[in-house]
């Protein structure tokens, strides 16, 4: 049995997206967006491609056409899909030229925030946040310092991934059952909803990077 450690199938799974690509641009960008969001508001409704098709009276090709970007959608047609999929024409164009945010935090300059395992000497600095991204995922970065020898450390258990990076000290992080000892340059990436912590403190102070990410909340 292979060691805790990436496996060679779970890496080429990983970098199955080359994290170096860049989006060409395109001539449809529009024509892109306005497809996506008629696909995405068809799909809430559980309808399918037939079945709105036959609620505007163009064929099914067609449509297939429009939701992939390939065609320039008239008014007239677009008027028709608002009124099948029950969305005000503008709807349609939200998505062109969206404005993609960013978060810049100075050092030290993170929002120091009380969480539960405050009581137990750690400090949570949260290091950027996007609210309403375009991702269908929130991510909340934190600095996390551990200072103070403490003999009870609370359990976490919560929904999404999270991600640990070890900068400082020295501590014995559990997940489950698992008992992990990390060190500054260490790493540890694991589903959230089973319980974790840090589970001994060995060489403080202990600092880490703590990233958090799960579905946006509807």
């Amino acid at each position: 049995m292979a060691k805790d450690s990436i496996s060679e199938r779970a890496a080429k799974l990983a970098l199955a997206q080359d994290p170096h690509a860049v989006r060409e641009p395109r001539a449809n960008t529009l024509e892109m967006a306005i497809g996506h969001e008629v696909r995405t508001f068809r799909k809430k409704l559980g309808l399918t491609v037939a079945d709105v098709a036959a609620a505007t009276g163009m064929s099914v090709g067609m449509l297939s056409k429009i939701e992939n970007g390939n065609i320039s959608a008239s008014l007239g047609t677009l008027q028709s899909l608002s009124k099948a999929l029950g969305v005000p024409i503008t709807a349609f164009f939200k998505g062109y030229e969206e404005p993609r945010s960013a978060s810049f935090v100075k050092a030290g300059e993170g929002v120091h925030l009380e969480r539960r395992g405050t009581r137990a000497g750690h400090h949570y600095s949260l290091l950027g946040h996007i609210e309403n991204n375009s991702s269908g995922v929130t991510v909340e970065p934190y600095l996390i310092t551990l200072n103070t020898e403490s003999d009870v450390f609370p359990t976490f258990q919560h929904e999404g991934m999270e991600f640990l990076y070890m900068l400082e000290g020295e501590v014995i992080y559990r997940h489950g059952e698992k008992l992990y000892r990390m060190q500054p340059g260490d790493s540890l990436f694991f589903d959230a909803d089973a319980p974790h912590g840090p589970e001994e403190l060995v060489k403080l102070p202990a600092r880490y990077l703590s990233i958090i990410s799960y579905p946006q909340q509807k």
